[in-house]
């Protein structure tokens, strides 16, 4: 899963593909260089992160999304797109503009009509693990057993999900690293994903540039290729289904590599 942020203040890429074209463009190489999946947000979800107005977000993702599908469509291979909101009237003209997926930090909890945004488009859905908000979700993690008590939250949701009407199958879940948590936190979840596994859906891991990578090895955002890489092969050995990354090249590589030797 790619990481297209179409936002000025995101952590790593903030402003690099603000505009449609520098987003579409890089897109499309993500996808030329392995990605299967295209995530497209519109507003930043790093700690501390200010909110976006619907008609703002839709504004920066919509014609992105439009972008990627037809020239998917032009290619004969589809850009499979995913929206990265927690709204749901910017998820409803995501899907209508062709998006499939729904990453939704949340777990469909922000907006009480996102699972039915979800249902009616027959949409794929990602549910992710958060402690409190973006503004306020590292101000002071606290978990009694971080691994039992993400995996009791996942498999509430999907339950939840189901109860409302969508099928296990249109589902994935994610840990949320970083959202919520302190390294030994987030280092604990990867240590246990097959946990998170036993619950019956893809496990979806995003860890691409962020902290966790920069306070164990002591580097910047734009230094941490090295130690993602790392976590993503780590992931994907270990029961992950899809890895978001924004060094999508690299990261296909190494995890291709790690996969022909356990093959």
């Amino acid at each position: 899963m790619g990481i297209i942020n179409v936002t000025p203040d995101s952590f790593s890429d903030g402003g690099v593909f603000f505009d449609t074209d520098s987003a579409v463009a890089h897109a499309l190489a993500m996808v030329a260089a392995g990605a299967d999946i295209i995530d497209v947000g519109g507003e930043s979800t790093r700690p501390g992160a200010a909110p976006v107005s619907e008609d703002e977000e839709i504004r920066r993702v919509v014609p992105v999304i439009e972008r990627l599908v037809a020239a998917g469509t032009a290619a004969t291979t589809p850009v499979v797109v995913s929206v990265d909101t927690t709204k749901a009237t910017v998820a409803e003209q995501a899907l209508a503009a062709g998006a499939r997926i729904v990453n939704d930090i949340s777990a469909l909890r922000f907006d009480a009509r996102m699972v039915d945004a979800a249902r009616h488009a027959g949409a794929g859905v990602v549910l992710m693990h958060m402690q409190g908000t973006p503004q306020t979700m590292q101000t002071a993690p606290r978990y009694d057993d971080v691994v039992a008590e993400v995996r009791a939250f996942l498999a509430e949701r999907i339950a939840w999900a189901e109860s409302r009407g969508l099928k296990k199958t249109q589902i994935a879940i994610d840990p949320g690293i970083g959202f919520g948590k302190t390294v030994e936190h987030n280092v604990a979840l990867l240590r246990h994903l097959e946990v998170l596994r036993e619950l019956g859906c893809p496990v979806l891991v995003g860890a691409s540039r962020k902290s966790l990578v920069g306070k164990l090895l002591g580097r910047e955002p734009q230094q941490r290729l090295a130690g993602s890489v790392a976590v993503a092969v780590w992931a994907t050995t270990h029961g992950a289904r899809i890895v978001r990354a924004h060094d999508v090249a690299e990261t296909v590589d190494a995890v291709r590599m790690a996969e022909a030797i356990q093959q």
